[in-house]
């Protein structure tokens, strides 16, 4: 099942701005309401896969069970 949010959007004069609460950070806006729903999806995306990345290099860096450290 792909991973789904909530999107808050507004209309804001021109422009339609919206927000992701389960996802602090994402933002999207727009001129049109589909422009402002797929920058909020890449803005989602991109915060996604550098939350990733840093899962990673939090793996990497812990000391892996069982081994010594010698001094």
């Amino acid at each position: 099942m792909p991973d789904e949010f909530t999107a808050v959007v507004e209309q804001d004069g021109l422009w339609y701005i919206a927000y992701c609460e389960e996802v602090p950070g994402a933002n999207g806006q727009g001129k049109t309401r589909e422009e402002c729903l797929a920058n909020l999806r890449e803005a989602i995306a991109l915060i996604s896969s550098r939350i990733r990345k840093q899962e990673v290099l939090d793996l990497l860096d812990e000391p892996s069970s069982g081994s010594k450290t010698v001094d």
